[in-house]
């Protein structure tokens, strides 16, 4: 199905495709001065007036072009603050021109649809219940108030790695119809991969968040932080530290997401609908103000059952063959009866693997 969706304003901009050339405001002005001067029982000199120009026009004096100068120049001013892009370039107006009148965000129409998405995710990753039943009551509680779109608390799922908590993330943006963004925390800057970098610096640009709404034209991703307690921090020429913490923190919370400015374009978008999945092998290392926006979940090991069941149930979603699919359970259960419990990871690798063999021509 096609998931409902509603647009929100997203931002503040004001898009005004049509400013006026500043010689055409003025010129727009004196005719407008010159319409006034005119007797008003003379209504055919009036008419003629309107392709005047303030150079064929007697009664603009230079003290009178100046004024109209200055409150054409005023004007465009006052008209390009407006729009709240006035300070970047024209190439980076036109890279925000997907925000103009708002975007999209899924919604969760009713509380019978929240059921259907946590019970088809839970036939998949029913290890996962923990999590799936979060966020199932987070999507009944959206439907239940009628909410322009669908929110669940914050997650911190903690467990060996795996056992497919990132896969579990992908699978419910999938269900849900929503873009997913997704963050490693050990491999990049995670905090200016995240929120992006502010002028002056020498790797300025934008983050994942904004690059995701303007990519797809959606708001309300889900961002999935992987490995979050490892993540490092940055530190700028002038000694200061940034970290993902702290730029995670104000977009954690609603109210402060409602109203986040973005470091590189330096405006105001709404993250509010955003949803986070962050992902841990342990919680040693994360600061309290991060564990304190979210709700932390404790995951079971995998076991044989678990594993066999998922080989197949995506053994058969990707119309593998009888064979292949025992084969491939068989190899399983050998490595965990010699004690090597392969992770979903090493599993989903194996099944594509498979996949590609079967779906490989043969030579004759």
């Amino acid at each position: 199905m096609t998931r409902v969706t509603t647009k929100i304003p997203f931002s503040a901009i004001r898009f005004i495709n049509d400013i006026p050339r500043l010689p055409d405001l003025q010129e727009r002005l004196a005719q407008k001065l010159c319409g006034l001067r005119i007797e008003p029982d003379n209504p055919e000199a009036v008419r003629m007036n309107v392709a005047m120009t303030p150079r064929s026009y007697p009664e603009i004096s230079e003290a009178d072009a100046g004024k109209i100068r200055r409150r054409a120049i005023l004007y465009l001013e006052r008209l390009r603050s407006s729009t709240g892009i006035e300070h970047l370039s024209q190439r980076d107006r036109a890279m925000l021109a997907p925000l103009q009148g708002g975007l999209p965000i899924a919604r969760i129409v009713s509380e019978h649809e929240a059921d259907e998405i946590a019970a088809a995710l839970h036939a998949e990753m029913p290890w996962m219940a923990s999590a799936t039943n979060l966020v199932w009551h987070g999507l009944r509680a959206s439907a239940r108030a009628s909410l322009p779109g669908l929110r669940f608390d914050p997650l911190v799922l903690v467990g060996s790695p795996g056992i497919g908590k990132s896969f579990w993330a992908r699978r419910l943006a999938y269900h849900l119809e929503v873009p997913t963004a997704t963050i490693d925390a050990t491999g990049e800057p995670a905090a200016f991969s995240l929120v992006g970098a502010q002028r002056g610096w020498g790797s300025a640009s934008t983050g994942k968040l904004i690059q995701t709404a303007l990519r797809e034209r959606r708001a309300g991703p889900i961002v999935i932080v992987d490995e979050v307690e490892k993540s490092g921090s940055v530190q700028s020429t002038r000694g200061t530290l940034h970290t993902l913490a702290e730029a995670l923190l104000p977009l954690l919370e609603r109210m402060t997401a409602k109203n986040w400015e973005c470091p590189y374009y330096q405006i105001r978008l709404d993250m509010s609908w955003v949803n986070w999945v962050l992902t841990a092998n342990s919680l040693k290392g994360m600061l309290d103000p991060l564990l304190s926006r979210c709700v932390v979940l404790d995951l079971p090991e995998l076991a044989v059952l678990q594993l066999l069941n998922f080989i197949e149930a995506q053994g058969t979603k990707r119309n593998l063959p009888k064979a292949a699919i025992d084969a491939t359970s068989d190899a399983v259960s050998r490595s965990m009866a010699a004690s090597s419990t392969p992770s979903l990871r090493t599993v989903s690798r194996m099944l594509d693997r498979v996949e590609f063999l079967v779906q490989k021509p043969v030579l004759q």
